[in-house]
This record gives structure tokens, C-alpha cells and sequence, in this order.
């Protein structure tokens, strides 16, 4: 048997290897096994989620800040909910409108948990809580649809649809809290109010006439619009020329007033040349290239043109 000997003692190898191999491989394992428990009971926080954990079915905590947990392990278990909005696509409905009319209304929701711990307990998953908000808004939105004539919802000319889609969205609310759901309505939006096969070509030839009667209503409204403003134009126009020929016969009047005078000034200093004057003035309209003039010799009128200055 081979021994190791160190002063005093002796070791027989043979004896303390196995022990020692033993021991290493046990410590490890129950370290590894430490390693995998611990990691195993390690969670994290997102910033966008609710992290549930419970102790024998029941809740014992809600974690909400972003961060690394633990859990105790074999006794608790952690399960996630969203903390951000959710899209919900409601499903397409029909509903008779105050007239007794069919339509078929699509819509959507956004709602978001308020109280994970509530939604868990009523409404127990994601599921039923959309069921059971679905089921609520179908039901107001037939109550809310059903007080409207079928014009006043499809005219958008005449629409008394208003703020319909936040009136949902609050009695949505209102009855979600009263059953402690847990959750919130963020918003409730019509994508389309669609007619059943059977009713849509009368509709669309009722819409398609009330759009050529206002259109013929508003060509009507346009052409006596022109005529009233050709009319007012034409009268206008008179009202500026009559105003401008009166203006233009006192200034022509004024005119020949202020010139009659000062003829009148000028020759009353040299009345024999204001004769002459007017002599000449009268022979350029009645005296022509070929006019023949019996004149007798002694006449005032004649002088000028005999050439007699006296």
C-alpha cells in the first residue's frame, strides 16, 4: 500500500480519495441545486406590466414597479398581466333603430386594468374580462341607437348621434365599477354603421335623391343670387352714368357760361372787331366750296367779302 508520509503522519491515499471526490461532488450538486433554485424563483418587473404572485391560490401581492423580485419557492407563484392599453375589437352587431329599422353597427374599445387584483377575483382572465365589457357595450350602444331614427343616423346632415361614442364609454365605466371588474374603458369608437344587404340599394337611391335635391336646391340658390346681382349691378351702372351725363351737362353748361362771358368781357372792349368776328365765324358755315351767294352790293354781310374794310 502506498502512503504519503509529512513528518509525523502518514496518509494512506487509498482511504482519503474517495472521500474527498465524494465530498467535492456532493457540495457541488447542492450548490448547483442553490444556483437553480434561486434562479428559478428570480422575477422581473416590466415597466409595461402587472406581476400577480400567489401563495396557495391566493393573492398575496401585486408588483408594479420595475424591478428584480423573488419569490418563495414551491409555495408561490407569479403570473403576468398587461399594464399598458388593449385593443378590443368588438364584434359586429345588429340593431333596430327607434323607426324599427335594422342596422349593423362595428365598433372597437381601449380599455386597461385599474386594479389587477379586482379583475382577477370577477372577472378571473383577460377573456372574460373582454366578454363581459363587450356584453356592456353591446347593450348601451342597441339602448343609445335605438332612441334615434334611422335618417337621424345614417344622414350625416341631420345626425343626432353627437357625442354618442363618450356617452358609451362613461355608462361602460359605470357599470364595469359597480361590478368591481377591475378595469377601464379608455375609449368606445363606431368604425362603421353598415345596412343589411337587403336595405342598402333603397338607401342609397334615398341618399342619392336627397343629394340632387340639394344640389338643385343650391343651383336654384346660386342663379337668384346672380340675378339679384346682375340686377343690382345694371342699376348701379344707370344710377353712376345718369349721375355722370348730369355732371357733365352742369360742367358743360358751367362751361359755356364762363365763356359766353368772357367773350362777352373781350369784345364788349372792341365791339367792331367782335363783329368781325362773328361775320367770319357765320361764313365758315354758310359759305361752301360751291356755294352761290346773291348778296346785294350794300350789304353789311357782304363788305368783308368785296373787300370793303370801311
Amino acid at each position: 500500500m502506498t502512503t504519503f508520509q509529512d513528518d509525523q503522519t502518514v496518509i494512506p491515499l487509498k482511504k482519503k480519495l474517495p472521500t474527498r471526490w465524494f465530498r467535492l461532488i456532493i457540495g457541488g450538486g447542492i450548490g448547483l441545486l442553490l444556483l437553480i433554485i434561486v434562479l428559478t424563483n428570480v422575477y422581473i418587473v416590466h415597466e409595461n406590466e402587472y406581476k400577480v404572485v400567489r401563495q396557495f391560490g391566493e393573492i398575496v401581492r401585486i408588483e408594479q414597479t420595475p424591478g428584480l423580485r423573488f419569490k418563495i419557492p414551491f409555495i408561490q407563484t407569479v403570473t403576468s398581466l398587461p399594464k399598458a392599453q388593449i385593443f378590443y375589437d368588438v364584434a359586429e352587431a345588429e340593431i333596430n333603430t327607434k323607426d324599427k329599422k335594422r342596422i349593423l353597427v362595428n365598433h372597437y374599445a381601449i380599455w386597461e386594468i385599474t386594479n389587477p387584483k379586482e379583475m382577477i377575483q370577477n372577472a378571473r382572465t383577460l377573456e372574460n374580462a373582454e366578454s363581459k365589457m363587450d356584453e356592456f357595450i353591446f347593450s348601451i350602444v342597441r339602448t343609445e341607437l335605438g332612441r334615434l331614427n334611422y335618417d337621424e343616423i345614417i344622414n350625416d346632415e341631420k345626425s343626432s348621434r353627437g357625442s354618442l361614442n363618450d356617452e358609451v364609454t362613461a355608462k361602460v365605466n359605470e357599470l364595469l365599477q359597480q361590478d368591481r371588474y377591475g378595469i377601464r374603458v379608455v375609449d368606445v369608437r363606431m368604425k362603421r354603421i353598415d345596412l343589411p344587404e337587403e336595405n342598402e340599394q333603397s338607401v342609397y337611391k334615398r341618399m342619392i335623391s336627397e343629394r340632387e335635391s340639394k344640389a338643385q336646391e343650391y343651383l336654384s340658390m346660386g342663379d337668384a343670387q346672380k340675378q339679384r346681382i346682375i340686377a343690382q349691378t345694371d342699376r348701379e351702372v344707370k344710377e353712376m352714368l345718369a349721375k355722370a351725363q348730369a355732371d357733365a351737362e352742369r360742367i358743360r353748361a358751367s362751361g359755356e357760361q364762363e365763356a359766353a362771358r368772357i367773350y362777352n368781357e373781350t369784345f364788349a372792349k372792341d365791339p367792331e372787331f367782335y363783329s368781325f368776328y362773328r361775320t367770319l365765324e357765320s361764313y365758315k358755315t354758310t359759305i361752301g366750296k360751291d356755294t352761290v351767294v346773291i348778296l346785294p352790293a350794300n350789304s353789311p354781310y357782304a363788305k368783308w367779302l368785296l373787300g370793303q374794310t370801311r
